[in-house]
């Protein structure tokens, strides 16, 4: 069956939805997590990333320690009370500054997770990551694993051949090193959530992991994102037909920071699911991006508000 395309009259205005109702939008409540993207080089080419990182995809250019080092000392300065700094790509371990950059936030007592697909560029920082654990301990540093699935044949039908026999050899050096480790995954199958996370359960029990995928926070199951399938827009009044608050988005405690190829400085960024889109760009600084923002794309409704995820679970 031919996917259903997504009705070229939606998302076109900011305020307005195609029918004409005020469209949706969330605050910034607070400012608890704050992401990084180290840049979208990637060793992966995968079927579905949002981001279309890949070994060429170079439109985000890598952080340094300094640029984060500048948005953590803002946090310090105006009290934002932040308590969970993320680390995404692309591949952040291709990013040679990483260690110093998790060094940097765990050393101000923040936590850090690290989003990663566990292959080489992890390995190759293995020294790295073991001196982290020994100076910081496990409590503070979380490595989320990206398994698309329990089964090795649909995660290498969305990550390529070859992919699964690596990445799980990542995952239990992981856990076998003493870290917090999490797994990432998709729900792209016809399985229910229950069936979903029992799977994985059974995978993690023959591989000596001790992740318990019954817990949303240490399993994070994401909704598959096409932006060119139908999906409804969000108005105003979908927060009382819904029964959920603006609070519960993404956007109303959280904000990335992205390096644009060729730009002078970082920018911050609405979410982790649109770096690309300049309306969600909101300045240079934390201070200039605590507006609202207005949920002006697919992946606000199929992400957010209707699939109820979260990239900080």
């Amino acid at each position: 069956m031919l996917p259903v395309l997504l009705d070229p009259a939606k998302f076109k205005d900011a305020r307005i939805t195609a029918k004409g109702e005020a469209r949706a939008h969330v605050g910034l409540k607070a400012l608890e997590t704050l992401w990084f993207n180290t840049g979208t080089l990637c060793n992966l080419t995968c079927r579905n990333c949002y981001i279309e990182s890949s070994p060429r995809n170079d439109r985000l250019a890598y952080l340094t320690v300094g640029e984060v080092a500048a948005y953590l000392d803002e946090i310090d300065r105006d009290g934002h009370g932040t308590k969970l700094i993320g680390f995404t790509g692309g591949e952040p371990f291709m990013n040679p500054d990483l260690p110093a950059m998790l060094d940097a936030v765990l050393s101000r007592g923040l936590k850090a997770i690290v989003l990663t697909n566990a292959m080489r560029p992890m390995h190759r920082m293995k020294p790295a990551l073991l001196d982290l654990l020994a100076r910081h301990g496990r409590d503070n540093l979380a490595i989320r694993v990206s398994v698309d699935h329990h089964e090795r044949s649909l995660h290498e039908q969305e990550r390529g051949l070859r992919s699964w026999k690596p990445t799980i050899d990542g995952l239990v050096w992981l856990a076998e090193a003493g870290f917090d480790v999490h797994v990432a995954g998709r729900q792209f199958s016809n399985e229910t959530d229950g069936e979903v996370r029992a799977g994985y359960a059974r995978l993690f029990a023959r591989l000596c992991v001790p992740i318990d995928a019954h817990h949303p926070a240490t399993l994070v199951l994401f909704p598959e994102m096409d932006p060119t399938v139908d999906v409804p827009e969000i108005t105003t009044a979908c927060w009382g037909i819904l029964k959920k608050s603006p609070d519960s988005v993404m956007c109303a405690s959280a904000r990335m920071v992205v390096k644009r190829k060729g730009a002078q400085r970082p920018a911050v960024v609405a979410c982790t699911l649109l770096p690309y889109d300049p309306q969600f760009e909101l300045g240079e600084t934390l201070a200039e991006s605590t507006g609202e923002v207005r949920l002006n794309h697919p992946h606000c409704a199929k992400f957010c508000v209707l699939g109820g995820a979260a990239c900080s679970a």
